[in-house]
């Protein structure tokens, strides 16, 4: 059997997993869900669901991939009692990273093309309604949309073919550095506008008054809740929880530093990142007299408007549309090696091999939703929508807590890998120690909260399913 890759480095680890980590969640749904509910009452609570929802789960996935040496594929079978049904769970974690990719490539290919509409100067002169034109037209190009989608799974692709340290780690290191430094110098312009002042109070000052704008007092507890769960939703997806991909990433690292330390400081990175994305979206918003609330078009359409009244205003939408290019890339990469190590380790075939027929897999399975806009456009669901939608749907309100669920349920459970064992991977190495004490929350409280955030889900499309 030949040896399994590992990182060369613990900094290539902590890089690649905040990479997966890091995407659109952050930097494109952060800014707008976080305007929509408050500011920065919205952020504490994000922050507190991180902690106590996102990380014990993310410590999971790791501890589960490093004591079987395995991808999803293989590790439930490598660590599950003998006659138990666990590994059943990796089919979860398979489709869930396919489904991801499904419409992800495709959402990322939206970011290179702003890059080159940024840089030619697509923008240039245009009002909302001018760029809202301009993404409407791509939008409705079939052409347009699957070259940008080729494009992102070739970048994927060819860095995996590379393999663990010459593709995934040494491309997703320098990218995650760039991105970083890109998003520093973003915010600096941001912060230093004229009438920036009042976007950082609305998103650094807390003022929980704000989740109750607007609400009766017989609403007040309602508007509460539905903050709360739009915090915790944010929070547990914003970690690429629930379909393994932090799982093969554990199987690449060693046993010398401790998981809850290191999953501390990828969360630490991935919510560092959200932040200061809300750092250039808020005072710039601010600034120009836009609503931060705006929704999903906020990045699409609102933005490019808004660096267009800034001074070298071309630049500056550019340079922001490479840090959204490189936040996409770096999980579109990360993801890619979780299916591509999958084929691996579950059907012994060689990584070129893998990346051939998983290559061909991704294309024909991104051409449904590319074509949705367009082609496809008259295809919806009531309560749910376009094709997009449908797929995003399905994932993130059906596949990543019920994966998330089973990955709790087998680190607590007796008739699983069981608290003892889970317990000796996570603490192994140096570090911080993961808590002994919260066996009874992990055990029952965070799969209370997991089956909160799955039936939730469903309260909208059921009842507009009801109301139809």
């Amino acid at each position: 059997m030949p040896q399994r890759e590992k990182f060369a480095s613990r900094l290539g680890f902590i890089l690649i997993s905040a990479g997966c980590a890091i995407g659109l969640g952050n930097v494109w749904r952060f800014p707008y869900i976080t305007g929509q509910y408050g500011g920065a009452a919205f952020v504490v609570m994000y922050i507190v669901f991180l902690v106590a929802f996102s990380l014990p789960i993310l410590v999971m996935e790791f501890a589960i991939g490093r004591g079987a040496q395995k991808s999803a594929a293989r590790a439930y079978d490598e660590l599950e009692p003998k006659g138990s049904k666990w590994h059943i769970a990796k089919w979860i974690s398979y489709c869930g990273c396919m489904l991801l990719m499904m419409f992800y490539t495709v959402v990322a290919g939206w970011m290179l093309a702003y890059v080159q509409k940024s840089a030619t100067g697509a923008f240039v002169g245009q009002g909302a309604d001018g760029v809202a034109a301009v993404f409407g037209t791509m939008l409705g190009n079939p052409g347009e949309m699957i070259f940008w989608m080729l494009v992102v799974i070739a970048i994927g692709l060819a860095c995996c073919a590379a393999g663990v340290q010459n593709g995934v780690e040494r491309v997703t290191k320098v990218m995650m550095i760039c991105l970083l430094a890109v998003l520093a110098v973003l915010c600096v312009r941001s912060v230093t506008l004229d009438g920036a002042a009042e976007g950082l109070a609305f998103y650094l000052i807390p003022d929980f008054g704000k989740l109750f704008a607007g609400a009766t007092p017989a609403d007040q507890a309602a508007s509460f809740a539905q903050a709360a769960y739009a915090a915790m939703g944010q929070a547990f997806f914003t970690m690429s929880l629930g379909v393994g991909s932090m799982m093969i990433f554990g199987s690449y690292i060693g046993k010398d530093r401790s998981l809850m330390g290191e999953s501390l400081r990828i969360g630490a990175l991935d919510t560092f990142v959200a932040i200061l994305a809300g750092l250039i979206i808020f005072p710039a918003c601010s600034a120009f007299g836009v609503e931060p609330g705006a929704g999903p078009g906020l990045v699409f359409v609102t933005l490019p408007s808004v660096f267009e009244q800034m001074p070298l205003g071309q630049l500056w939408c550019s340079l922001f549309f490479v840090f959204m290019s490189f936040a996409a890339l770096s999980t579109i990469i990360a993801v890619f090696e979780n299916i591509i190590a999958f084929s691996m380790d579950q059907w012994g075939i060689s990584r070129g091999k893998s990346v051939a027929i998983n290559g061909v897999l991704l294309i024909v399975l991104s051409l449904p939703c590319a074509l949705g806009f367009n082609v496809w456009a008259g295809f919806t669901l009531p309560g749910i929508g376009d094709i997009q939608s449908i797929e995003d749907f399905i994932l993130s309100n059906n596949i990543l807590p019920i994966g998330a669920l089973v990955v709790c349920l087998f680190c607590t459970s007796k008739r699983g890998w069981g608290w003892k064992n889970f317990l000796a991977e996570a603490d192994t190495g140096k570090g911080a120690r993961f808590p002994q004490w919260t066996r009874v929350y992990m055990k029952y409280v965070v799969p209370a909260l997991i089956v909160v955030v799955l039936v939730m889900g469903w309260v909208p499309v059921v009842s507009a399913w009801i109301g139809a």
